[in-house]
């Protein structure tokens, strides 16, 4: 007789919330007339969000195994997934705002119209807006939720699908520059394709070292057995399954075209919530099921950090592009999370894994924020992303430069900013675990990177702005509230971060 898995309702109810929000969505799409549709689904997607968001606030402290064992509810699950259903209804926000005026949505009308058709020139100025994104935006995040939470490599693979593909079609449903958005749809859809064969491979060879996909399991036969082949390479694949997601070097190659081509909506919600969802699945797996055989995984993260790192900080000096140069950044950054993932072995476990989550909140925020204002700043082809389009930006608008300078300050990691905390807090996690080579070549890497982020602050403020340059669009409510929650945060968790890094010390705990 097959015996029905225990499931608790409670434990389950974020991702309740955000999967029926998102199949409501669904539901409207079929349904709703055209017109109705765009409300109903800005507010289904921040009702699914934030009830998310509520749902794991009041599940604080709660530490189970459900679902049979394949989800875990933790203190470490549940941080992660409050920061991503956080950092999703602001992105949510950001889709909405390039909605209220229709001409100007980031989004095509109609995705089965051809680039550059007489068609498409016309529906440019079209006045209806794509509204399929927000049911696409919910199953992903749902995915990345699910993602954090899973307790056995069979259910990560399923979450890591669910958030990967509406991911693929919203990257290629940009309004302008169509072709562009399309090229980095297939690029990640590809890749993407690739690295899932990578983890799903893995997953054959550890259940076959082991003879389980339980997390628990794994763990148990990695400490009778550490040294076997077949887990070993398991793990490994496993590994670059979910670098690929986490846009860490040399496993990047997608970012900077993906960040590039896809609408700035969802770059932002790529940049933000995704990297929160691989990196919580990174450390899951390498805490509950190898923590105890460090030898097996520190030299991998080891190398893939100082890779990532060096590959983003000095690629990232040469970009002219605002957005790649920004994905250069997100590159850079991958390898700084990474020197807090190593300090969960040695002497750093539990700071280790609080940093990291510390600066995923962070950096999150930062990065929101950053394009969000990029947003706002626009020529007659869509967003002006050319650094040579900011020359002179605090002439024209010296708040949306203010602004910027604040969010770059922080991703440079410049003291009473989040930024600076957080990279604090990740260095010093991994020298008590005995990396301080790391955290060395970490330091110079900041100071590398640095450079490119001021370089930018001196264009807006000190070079002379083109006659013909772009205009500042006024923001509305939505991207308003954004750029207000995400410099707030930047300057509150950079002067004030006692009370946070505090809550992630307490929730730094996996259950296996």
């Amino acid at each position: 007789m097959i015996q029905a898995p225990d499931l608790s309702l409670a434990a389950l109810a974020p991702l309740l919330f955000v999967f029926g929000a998102a199949c409501v969505g669904v539901l409207v799409e079929a349904f709703l007339p055209r017109d109705s549709r765009h409300p109903v689904q800005v507010a289904l997607a921040l009702v699914g969000t934030l009830g998310a968001l509520v749902s794991t606030l009041l599940l604080a402290g709660t530490r189970e195994v459900t679902a049979g064992g394949a989800l875990a509810v933790d203190g470490a699950g549940l941080f992660l997934q409050a920061t991503i259903a956080g950092l999703g209804a602001l992105a949510i926000l950001l889709f909405a705002e390039r909605s209220l005026d229709p001409a100007r949505s980031s989004f095509v009308t109609s995705a089965a119209v051809p680039a550059g058709s007489p068609r498409d020139r016309e529906l440019l100025t079209s006045e209806r807006v794509q509204t399929e994104v927000y049911p696409l935006a919910s199953f992903a995040i749902g995915g990345m939720m699910l993602f954090t939470a899973a307790n056995d490599l069979l259910i990560m693979f399923v979450a890591l699908e669910v958030l990967s593909l509406p991911l693929y079609l919203i990257s290629g449903m940009a309004r302008r520059r169509r072709l562009l958005s399309q090229e980095a749809a297939v690029k990640y859809f590809l890749l993407g394709a690739f690295a899932s064969a990578f983890f799903l491979y893995g997953l054959a060879l550890v259940y076959g070292a082991t003879g389980s996909v339980r997390l628990s399991d794994i763990r148990a036969a990695a400490v009778s057995d550490g040294g076997d082949v077949l887990l070993v390479l398991g793990l490994a694949l496993l590994v670059v399954g979910l670098l690929f997601k986490a846009s860490v070097a040399p496993f990047h190659t997608w970012t900077p075209d993906v960040y590039q081509g896809a609408p700035t909506p969802v770059t932002a919600f790529m940049a933000a919530c995704t990297k929160v969802a691989a990196f919580g699945a990174i450390l899951r797996l390498l805490y509950v099921a190898f923590g105890t055989s460090e030898w097996t995984w520190r030299p991998l993260i080891y190398g893939v950090a100082i890779v990532s790192m060096i590959v983003g900080a000095v690629l990232g000096l040469t970009q002219t592009d605002l957005k790649r140069m920004l994905a250069y950044s997100s590159i850079a950054h991958a390898g700084f999370l990474l020197t807090g993932v190593i300090g969960l072995g040695g002497g750093g476990g539990g700071s280790g894994l609080a940093a990291t989550m510390f600066y995923l909140l962070t950096y999150g925020l930062t990065t929101l924020g950053a394009f969000a204002v990029l947003t706002l700043v626009r020529d007659g082809d869509g967003e002006a992303s050319h650094l040579s389009q900011w020359a002179g930006l605090a002439s024209r608008s010296p708040l949306t430069a203010a602004v910027m300078t604040l969010f770059l300050l922080a991703l440079a990691g410049i003291p009473l900013t989040a930024g600076f905390t957080g990279k604090f807090a990740v260095f010093r996690a991994a020298i008590e675990s005995g990396a301080w080579p790391l955290a060395l070549v970490a330091l110079l890497a900041s100071a590398v990177a640095a450079f490119f982020y001021l370089r930018v602050i001196v264009l807006m403020y000190f070079s002379p702005p083109a006659a013909d340059g772009p205009t500042v669009g006024v923001p509305g409510l939505p991207t308003t509230i954004v750029l207000a929650i995400t410099a707030t945060a930047t300057l509150a968790l950079g002067i004030v971060p006692g009370p946070v890094l505090d809550l992630a010390q307490r929730a730094a705990i996996f259950v296996g």
